[in-house]
């Protein structure tokens, strides 16, 4: 407290470098369980501290895991074996299935890319900055911009990590079905980077956060930590922030894409229950604890500091402070409706796989997650449900 006081002090520039730090220092001291802490350290310090993923070359990332082969070839989860048909029937060309001759035009108040209340412009005023109609427009097509290249990026992640998982998953179904989630994700790559590119026309950066989950996820070397993270945290809170856009966009190609990608992520976070619910049964009290411990604070991590700095640092930065920043796009309507979304769709998955044990549900309550734990799990969903309920709700 009286260090963050004593910044006060100095120059802005130093101001938010000092508070980029203290952030940091937060997000790791946040991290109670050594065991976490030593599985999300190193990468928490390649992405937070030293930004490998702004660096402008490729991130070289070494793996760990074993693949397991199976020479027998066996029929062992009639569950993910009808997975696996209904994704071989479900897949898609986005070529053919969405029109790619569509003006997107950010501007237009007919055709809005979010909700003209999913920024807090009032907020802003209060924070003596003061937008005309334009400039609103444009900080909206920024925001939904960022939005859209951080779900590249954890696809980017998604693609890669759904590869090493069909090396390493222990079900011979599994790995059949998971061949389907890579063609998926290469799919999900392919469409989120041409509408960036060629309707938006402004990719950003991996944000920090991501890119530590994302890091953490490939270098582990535990079959079952890499679907933990990808499939049911970072798939289950896209498929959450995915919801969130489709309802509030007016744009018909982006509302499109939007409508097959959730579709198919609904597959993958169904093939991660599928894959955990009984393998967690057989882990030991330890491992299971720490898995537990894993994802709350991975869940943390995603809601508290998925901050948009990335934009803050092109439109803000030397107007107002990081943390009035950090204020602003935590309370903003968009930003809470998006977070909400996202563990509504995270947390009764979390449930279902037994990770939200009697120990762990004073801690989601004090954080205001345990309002979610009656929802649906992703095995009780499908893509076309969702996408009705989606409809709905707008």
């Amino acid at each position: 407290m009286e260090a963050t006081k004593l910044t006060f002090l100095l120059p802005e520039r130093m101001r938010n470098q000092v508070d980029a730090w203290l952030e940091t220092l937060e997000v790791l001291t946040e991290i109670k369980d050594p065991r976490v802490l030593a599985s999300m350290g190193p990468s928490g310090v390649r992405g937070l501290v030293l930004h490998r993923g702004k660096q402008g070359v490729p991130t070289k990332t070494r793996a760990h895991h074993a693949a397991h082969f199976d020479w027998t070839y066996p029929s062992d989860n009639p569950e993910m074996r009808a997975l696996y048909t209904r994704a071989k029937r479900r897949q898609w060309d986005s070529d053919t299935k969405l029109a790619w001759d569509t003006s997107v035009d950010p501007y237009d108040p007919e055709k809005r890319l979010l909700d003209e209340y999913f920024l807090d412009f009032g907020a802003l005023e209060a924070r003596g900055i003061k937008l005309d109609a334009k400039e609103r427009a444009r900080l909206v097509h920024s925001q939904t911009a960022w939005m859209l290249s951080q779900f590249l990026h954890g696809e980017q992640g998604a693609l890669f990590a759904a590869a090493q998982v069909t090396e390493a998953v222990q079900f011979f179904d599994g790995k059949l079905y998971g061949a389907t989630q890579v063609m998926d994700e290469a799919r999900h790559v392919e469409v989120f980077h041409r509408y960036v590119e060629e309707k938006l026309g402004k990719l950003y950066q991996i944000n920090d956060n991501l890119f530590v989950i994302i890091d953490a996820l490939m270098t582990d070397a535990r079959w079952d930590m890499k679907f933990l993270g990808m499939q049911i945290m970072v798939e289950g809170l896209a498929l959450g922030a995915f919801g969130t856009l489709y309802k509030q966009t007016r744009e018909p190609l982006l509302k499109e894409l939007l409508r097959y990608v959730i579709q198919d992520e609904a597959r993958h976070v169904h093939y991660g229950v599928l894959a955990l619910r009984d393998h967690f049964k057989q882990l030991s009290d330890s491992e299971r604890r720490e898995r537990e411990d894993w994802a709350f604070e991975v869940a943390l991590l995603m809601r508290n500091r998925f901050l948009a700095y990335e934009v803050y640092e092109e439109w803000f930065e030397g107007r107002m402070s990081r943390r009035d920043w950090r204020e602003f796009v935590t309370e903003t309507p968009g930003m809470k409706q998006f977070r909400q979304t996202m563990f509504s769709r995270l947390v009764p998955n979390l449930r279902e796989i037994g990770l939200v044990s009697q120990r762990l549900i004073p801690r989601y309550e004090k954080v205001g997650l345990l309002q979610y734990m009656n929802g649906l799990a992703a095995d009780r969903l499908d893509g076309e449900g969702m996408i009705a309920e989606l409809d709905r709700a707008a």
